[in-house]
């Protein structure tokens, strides 16, 4: 029986997540590219997107990721202007604490990520500054740049909730919350309105030559999409459809995981900005406790010392009661075709941790209320844990993903980016150490190498 003909697209994006979308809505709205597919065996935003921490900032310790998510940051206003207000955009900050008097690493990292806009940074000795405290307000309220507190009567007076040996806090200031789903689907509509499909189906086989002939399994049988111009926005699934056209994508999956709950002893204040304790810790247990988990090699690591990063925040509305709390502490690399690698530790673990700075949340260690939500996520990452965007080795593909952890406040920069790199537009100066090219550059790399891969 001969094949069914291919339907014509000019541009495939395989993957339809928050970055695959992203990627449509930038080619529709920019450059006029409206005959696309985006081809996902499951719904739209229902996979690795649907476990968004839902956080943005636009602060990293080198200025190319700074400049990357400001300009995100400021695509996410954008949008949120043309919504209008769906997104759910708010803004009281990202507060890094810790107990170090004068962390001055991290302060010498923050002037280094700011780079040209190191200006914005002002550090508060006195509890009698003109420092403006955080409040979850409109974006369009709130102030810029970001304030360094180094005085434990303003900290105590800022932030009454948590504990009182913290003795420095960076409070990042372009940085909030979003609703991933609402982003994603703000952009969906668009994309649909313009004329591009769905299709739902799983791709089989890339025939690369003039264009890319893509075949793909759907509940109905084989389709055959022939495309001008394809884009590898397959998530966790980067390096399958990165072997699809021969190339290895250098990416590894680790399963990171959250938990949400109503917080009905009011233990975090709604007006709390993100938090994260930057902090290692050793977590406390019981004698008897310590001994069992000691015992077994898969829970031995949560008697040694553990990594800092534990970050907390209210969920939903201000007048709402869910709170949100992750530690993204694993490093196993794990295979995401597989079962999700669930541990069902992880929600006393993290409550322990998080107490340590939220002293309150200790009320709630084996006591998760009725409704608590435990989840999971693969975070596709780099080894210096930078994303990918840009050509690559097949011509006429693209990529669009890595995004550890960052996916939601980077999608709209990302989206931008790779629909430039797609049509052939002009990109940002700092697009090139966004691509493969970087892995030429052994200055760039050798400042990788030096710098913190963790997600915050």
């Amino acid at each position: 029986m001969p094949h069914a003909p291919a339907t014509p697209v000019d541009v495939a994006i395989i993957g339809a997540g928050s970055i695959g979308i992203a990627v449509a809505y930038y080619l529709v709205r920019r450059h006029g590219v409206r005959s696309i597919a985006l081809i996902d065996p499951r719904d739209p935003l229902s996979f690795t997107s649907a476990q968004s921490g839902e956080n943005y900032r636009n602060w990293w310790p080198h200025p190319v990721m700074t400049a990357f998510t400001d300009h995100s940051t400021s695509l996410l206003e954008e949008l949120d202007r043309l919504s209008p207000g769906r997104i759910a955009m708010t803004r009281g900050g990202y507060a890094l604490a810790t107990r170090v008097d004068r962390p001055d690493v991290l302060i010498r990292e923050l002037y280094r990520g700011y780079g040209e806009m190191a200006g914005r940074v002002r550090i508060r000795l006195s509890a009698n500054c003109d420092y403006v405290p955080p409040k979850r307000t409109p974006w369009e309220e709130a102030p810029d740049g970001v304030d360094v507190l180094l005085n434990r009567d303003l900290i105590q007076r800022t932030f009454p909730s948590w504990a009182p040996d913290i003795a420095a806090v960076i409070h990042v200031r372009r940085a909030g919350s979003i609703s991933s789903q609402q982003m994603g689907q703000a952009m969906l509509e668009v994309v649909r309105a313009e004329g591009g499909k769905i299709i739902r189906g799983e791709v089989k086989s890339i025939a690369a030559g003039e264009g890319f002939t893509l075949e793909v399994a759907t509940a109905h049988g084989t389709r055959n999409i022939a495309a001008r111009r394809l884009v590898n926005a397959a998530g966790p699934y980067l390096r399958d459809v990165g072997a699809l056209l021969g190339e290895d994508i250098p990416v590894k999956c680790v399963y990171q995981q959250k938990i949400s709950f109503p917080d009905e002893l009011h233990a975090i204040p709604r007006g709390m900005p993100f938090t994260i304790d930057l902090d290692d810790q050793s977590l406390a247990w019981s004698d008897e406790d310590r001994a069992v988990l000691a015992g077994d090699a898969a829970t031995r690591h949560l008697t040694q010392p553990m990594k800092g990063g534990i970050h907390c925040r209210p969920d939903g509305p201000v007048e709402g009661t869910w709170i949100k709390l992750g530690w993204a502490y694993n490093e196993a690399a794990t295979d995401p075709h597989g079962p999700e690698p669930v541990d069902p530790q992880f929600p006393d673990t993290v409550l322990r941790g998080a107490s340590r700075l939220h002293p309150k949340l200790a009320a709630y260690v084996g006591r998760l209320p009725r409704g608590a939500h435990h989840y999971g996520g693969w975070y596709t990452m780099t080894e210096e844990n930078w994303p990918l965007i840009g050509p690559m080795k097949t011509p006429g593909a693209f990529i669009a993903g890595a995004l550890s952890g960052y996916g939601t406040m980077a999608a709209c920069a990302t989206g931008a980016l790779c629909a430039a790199w797609v049509t052939g537009n002009p990109v940002p100066d700092y697009a090139n150490a966004l691509t493969f090219d970087r892995y030429s550059d052994a200055q760039l790399m050798a400042e990788l190498a030096g710098l913190g891969k963790g997600t915050l």
